[in-house]
């Protein structure tokens, strides 16, 4: 059987007795806390250059002398290279390893932002931002790359978790203290300093960070690129590439589309709440999926042949609450819309689900493109349902004065959305779960652990 395909065994449902007893060769609890930990850095790094310009918008419409849409399509191109720039990032992780990635990373974003600070056009802080975009591209994907090289195979789905989680912190880094600094600096100065933390960044990973505990041999022919698109077919083709898609794209797109563009704007203009009580609704985001993040990485671990039907449950908590708010008569009442913003908070850990399927099911020499396939799920969906929101809202409001109504109508095209996941989840789980069969594994129906009292065991 090829490694490509290889499929976790039955034994995987059963929690591992032992700490480290099954690290990677080489690895120490100490060497692994460096590398990890300089990969955080390198990834809140990339956090924090990513989202200063949404902190940003009034003073970029003051700079560039232009509108408020304008600028907002700085955010929408910059989502977009970081998408587009997934498989190719993916490629050159698989290539030149963790180290090469981050760093490169890293040295594009530092020029990127550099760029930023000194433009005077909105073409050049657009180009600024394609250059940001690319180095925010290689990032993600390299740093939890590292995650099942350098920890033991049962703890890598809550380190992954933890991953994503904590380097949100470079989006606190971005509120607080680079808002800080725009204000009592200006523009240029602020930008530099975020231009310096990506290098530092940058010097970190070059120094310390590491593919794997191991020396990693190097192919001694170098790879035809003429076989690459072959290749890209075949782990797109795989079903645990696509339940990975599916899953990160369904649980992820509502919560990144909510952070990052529509969720303000809704919560004051449309249910029309102080600035104050939206800024508190928006830091739930953050803080529940701080609390979700480990106690899903936690139950991936615990029970790994039930990955997806966990993505099911995330992706409920977030229609639902959904689907209330957008039939709700006159306002939404403060609890329907903490609910709501906690559905999608959790659907970020939840989307992070996605990467566990190509790591059990997939070769570790092609990881790097899969966890990028996987990563494009989610920004895809949120570019296209920006986009979708945006003109539903300039249809049924030309002159831009954005009411209730219009906001809930242009918030209701995510639940097509969602349901073409879950449509995509089901047909792509049922081809792995075939392919696992053949192999040796089998996932029991739920009547039947049911009925045989194996329900401890879901």
């Amino acid at each position: 059987m090829s490694r490509l395909d290889q499929t976790p065994s039955a034994a995987d449902d059963v929690p591992a007795a032992g700490g480290w007893a099954d690290a990677p060769a080489g690895s120490t609890p100490m060497r692994t806390a460096v590398v990890w930990g300089t990969a955080l850095i390198a990834y809140a790094s990339a956090v924090l250059q990513r989202t200063t310009m949404g902190v940003a918008g009034l003073d970029a419409v003051d700079r560039f002398q232009t509108s408020a849409s304008i600028v907002s399509t700085f955010v929408v191109l910059q989502l977009t290279v970081y998408a587009l720039a997934q498989i190719p990032a993916g490629l050159l992780l698989d290539r030149f390893g963790a180290r090469a990635t981050l760093t490169t990373g890293a040295a594009l974003m530092t020029c990127g932002q550099l760029l930023l600070s000194g433009a005077e056009t909105v073409p050049e802080a657009m180009l600024a931002r394609i250059v940001v975009g690319a180095g925010d591209a290689l990032t993600f994907g390299s740093a939890i790359r590292l995650v099942p090289a350098w920890f033991p195979p049962r703890r890598a789905p809550l380190f992954t978790q933890l991953t994503g989680i904590l380097g949100q912190f470079g989006q606190i880094a971005s509120a607080v203290p680079f808002v800080a600094l725009l204000g009592s600096v200006g523009w240029s100065a602020a930008f530099r300093a975020t231009a310096v933390v990506a290098a530092a960044a940058g010097v970190l990973a070059l120094l310390f960070v590491r593919p794997s505990p191991q020396p990693l041999s190097r192919p001694k022919h170098s790879q035809q690129v003429t076989r690459i698109p072959a290749q890209i077919w075949r782990i797109l083709r795989h079903p645990a590439t696509q339940l990975g898609f599916w899953s990160h794209y369904t649980a992820g797109f509502p919560g990144i589309v909510f952070a990052m563009m529509w969720g303000y704007p809704y919560l004051t203009a449309g249910e029309g709440l102080p600035r104050t009580t939206a800024s508190a609704i928006m830091t739930v985001l953050v803080v529940a999926s701080i609390v979700a993040g480990p106690v899903i990485g936690a139950l991936t671990q615990r029970h790994p042949l039930r990955r997806s039907t966990l993505v099911y449950l995330v992706v409920i908590s977030i229609v639902v609450p959904l689907t209330a708010t957008v039939l709700w008569p006159g306002p939404a009442p403060l609890w329907l819309l903490v609910v709501l913003v906690v559905g999608f908070s959790i659907g970020g850990p939840g989307s992070g689900i996605g990467f566990d399927f190509p790591r059990t099911d997939l070769a570790k020499h092609r990881l790097g493109t899969a966890t990028g396939v996987v990563i494009m799920g989610g920004f895809v969906g949120a570019l296209i349902a920006i986009q979708l929101i945006g003109l539903a809202l300039d249809l049924m409001c030309p002159d831009g004065a954005y009411d209730l109504v219009a906001f809930r109508r242009a918030l209701a095209v995510q639940i097509p959305m969602l349901l073409l996941g879950i449509i995509g989840m089901q047909r792509s789980r049922r081809r792995l779960r075939a392919l696992m069969a053949r192999h040796g594994t089998t996932v029991p129906p739920w009547r039947d652990v049911w009925r045989s009292g194996r329900w401890r065991q879901i």
